[in-house]
Order: structure tokens, then C-alpha cells, then sequence
């Protein structure tokens, strides 16, 4: 009687990443995706000591992606922003795995690369070297938060995009205006959190690294002796 395949790690992740298109973290377990490949757990955890580094490969591989034939250019802030939108267009591909990437930090090829050049943009506009990894922790928050929000939109089925919009035209038009006076003064400008995303996720970024540029020019004139 032939024995049961194995399976390469690539083909684990490849399966992974398959399965996770129609599910989440929550539901994924290493038992289902061994039934989808036909064998037993035993066999995956021989390459995966656990789910979570498993998750945590499938959403590296995200990074990896979006690290292809990328090339620096520009200066700091375009360099950043350039970076930043291409791991969220990583991820629109596959949802899914952006909630999963904000949630069980990588420590692989991909996840290295993108702090790689995170903390050398960062380096690039003058920030002295102390204050560097505080800043680049609040951009990976930032990120890993804004791309995750993004993710969870894109992943609402049509009819649950209609149904929430009806129920935010009911809740923001039909609003009280004595319980809510600001709401009700605003009501017919307010948006809907799943409307002009992509515009939202640049502005915000944009007001990050603007604060980061405004943080550099009083380091920048007390390192010359330069008077406020």
C-alpha cells in the first residue's frame, strides 16, 4: 500500500492560504487544512510547531509579495507612503490574512523586509537614531490598523454592504436632533466608513509622516545650534 504524500512547505502554505480565502483565524484549524490536503496533522506540524506560526507564515508570504520588485525612490515620505500602499494592495487580494497579519506578528523574510526599509526611510529624514523606533512603531501600528479596517470592509458580502448602508441612513438621517444636535447638523455629510477608503488611508498616513517632518526641524536647528 503506497504511503500518504508529502507535502512541501510551500504547498502547505499554498493550501493554507487557499482555505483562508473562504474562512478566518478563528475558524482555520491545522486538523481542516490537513483534511483539505488529505492527511494527517501529525505530518503539518512536522513543518509548523503550532496554528499561530503557521497563520503567521500564510501572512508573511503577503509581505513577500508586496516586497517583489520593489525598488526605493523619492524621498523619506514618498518612500513610506509608496510602501505602504503596496502591502495594502498585497492584501486586498486576500482580506482575509490582513486581520491575521495585525494580529500575530510575523517574524519572517517579508515582515523583516518591510522593516528593513521602514527603519531606513525613517533614518533618511534625519531623525536622530533614538528616536527612530518610536516612530516606526507607531507607523506599523498604524498600518497594520488602517489595512485590517480595509480588510474587514472588503470581505462584507453585497447584500450586508446594502443592508449596512440602509441601517446607517436610518441611524445618521433619522438621528434625534435634541439627544443628537451635532449628528443631525451633519447628518447629510457624514460617510459611511466602507465609502472613499483609499483617499481616507492616504490622508491619514500623509498627517502621520507630516508629523514625523514637523518632529524633525527642531532636531535639525538644536543639532546646528540654531535658535527656535
Amino acid at each position: 500500500m503506497a504511503g500518504r504524500r508529502r507535502w512541501s512547505t510551500e504547498e502547505i502554505l499554498n493550501a493554507a492560504a487557499e482555505l483562508l480565502r473562504t474562512s478566518d483565524a478563528d475558524s482555520f484549524s491545522v486538523r481542516k487544512l490537513a483534511a483539505a490536503l488529505g492527511t494527517d496533522s501529525s505530518s503539518l506540524y512536522r513543518h509548523f510547531r503550532s496554528k499561530t506560526e503557521l497563520l503567521r507564515a500564510v501572512a508573511d508570504r503577503i509581505l513577500l509579495a508586496a516586497m517583489d520588485g520593489y525598488r526605493p525612490e523619492g524621498d523619506w515620505k514618498q518612500r513610506l507612503t509608496s510602501l505602504a500602499l503596496r502591502v495594502r494592495e498585497a492584501f486586498e487580494q486576500q482580506p482575509q490574512l490582513a486581520a491575521i497579519w495585525g494580529r500575530y506578528a510575523s517574524s519572517g523574510t517579508g515582515s523583516r523586509l518591510v522593516m528593513e526599509e521602514v527603519l531606513q526611510a525613517l533614518r533618511a529624514s534625519g531623525l536622530p537614531d533614538e528616536e527612530v523606533p518610536a516612530r516606526y512603531h507607531r507607523i506599523a501600528v498604524l498600518l497594520a490598523a488602517l489595512i485590517a479596517s480595509d480588510a474587514g470592509v472588503s470581505t462584507v458580502s453585497p447584500d450586508e454592504y446594502e443592508q449596512g448602508m440602509e441601517l446607517f441612513r436610518v441611524a445618521v438621517l433619522g438621528a434625534d436632533p435634541e439627544r443628537f444636535p451635532a449628528l443631525a447638523h451633519f447628518a447629510r455629510d457624514v460617510r459611511p466608513l466602507g465609502v472613499e477608503r483609499r483617499a481616507a488611508f492616504e490622508e491619514i498616513l500623509a498627517a502621520q509622516l507630516a508629523h514625523i517632518e514637523a518632529a524633525i526641524r527642531p532636531s535639525s536647528s538644536a543639532s546646528r545650534g540654531e535658535k527656535p
